[in-house]
């Protein structure tokens, strides 16, 4: 899951004064930029933007969240897995690459964020 530092503008600049680099180092450092995100200096910077209350935040993944006429819902993933809820009886099933790898049945509202947990983990 991609992950970055929340800082605010001025905590930023002060980041630049204080290791005496660009704004786009800055950056890199707390995008945790694959190329330059991993250098000592990035390190350095990344410990000094939680001490000035940085903020580490996740990134989640759009979901594609369908209710059709038939009463459905489906969820579409970004690992190409698609989950379908009848909303009619409760019923549910999680497939991946268009095969049923799993089914509920009399689900409630509150079981959806642990099978959209689980659906991601799948390959």
């Amino acid at each position: 899951m991609k992950q970055y530092i929340h800082v605010t503008r001025e905590t930023r600049q002060k980041l630049m004064k204080i290791f005496g680099c660009s704004e786009r180092m800055v950056f890199f450092a707390l995008q945790f930029d694959e190329k330059k995100g991993n250098s000592d200096l990035a390190k350095k910077i990344r410990k000094a933007a939680y001490e000035n209350y940085g903020i580490l935040m996740n990134v989640i993944p759009a979901l594609e969240t369908l209710h059709d006429h038939d009463n459905y819902m489906r969820q579409y993933l970004p690992n190409g897995a698609v989950l379908e809820f009848n909303k009619n009886n409760g019923d549910g099933d999680v497939y991946i690459h268009g095969k049923c790898v799993r089914h509920y049945e009399n689900l409630f509202w509150s079981d959806i964020e642990g099978i959209q947990n689980w659906a991601m983990t799948l390959r």
